[in-house]
């Protein structure tokens, strides 16, 4: 089943890297009596991930924050090493929260995950946006194929301008 608007975030452990070390978080508990971003990608430094997509959100916080978003979360399949290696090259900190699904737990749970064992090794996420309120899914952007087009900060921008 493919995750909708009105669903609750599952509570499936993430990992993140602070301050060197792996710590365990959960989306609802990140989201929780917050209103904020959630985009997924396939992998950390892949081409169109690391040119357009993580980017955008880096380059947008400011305007995010202003349009309600006290929360924008990353999250791929990757490891937290490597989420944090690419987060650190884009400048990340203290916007975008970068989260790892190692085990695509999270990108099964949502119904986003495709085969991508012949180019990548493994399942991974689809490109995804989303708007959370407290844990809600307020609108959900969902890539097709290979896109980055409803999944980009410029459109998440103007849904949580209207929610």
């Amino acid at each position: 089943m493919v995750a909708k608007v009105g669903d609750s975030l599952p509570s499936i452990e993430l990992d993140e890297l602070v301050g060197g070390e792996i710590k365990k978080v959960t989306l609802p508990d990140l989201f929780k009596g917050k209103r904020g971003i959630l985009f997924g990608v396939p992998g950390a430094f892949t081409p169109g991930c690391s040119k357009t997509h993580l980017p955008g959100y880096i380059a947008d916080y400011d305007t995010l924050k202003e349009a309600g978003a006290e929360i924008v979360v990353c999250v791929s399949v990757n490891d937290a090493f490597t989420m944090g290696a690419w987060g650190d090259a884009h400048g990340a900190d203290g916007k975008v929260r970068m989260l790892a699904d190692p085990r695509a737990e999270l990108a099964t749970a949502l119904g986003f995950e495709f085969d991508a064992v012949g180019v990548l090794g493994n399942v991974r996420c689809r490109r995804f946006s989303a708007v959370v309120e407290d844990g809600v899914l307020k609108s959900v952007n969902l890539e097709e194929g290979g896109g980055m087009t409803c999944s980009l900060s410029n459109q998440i921008l103007d849904q949580l301008k209207q929610q």
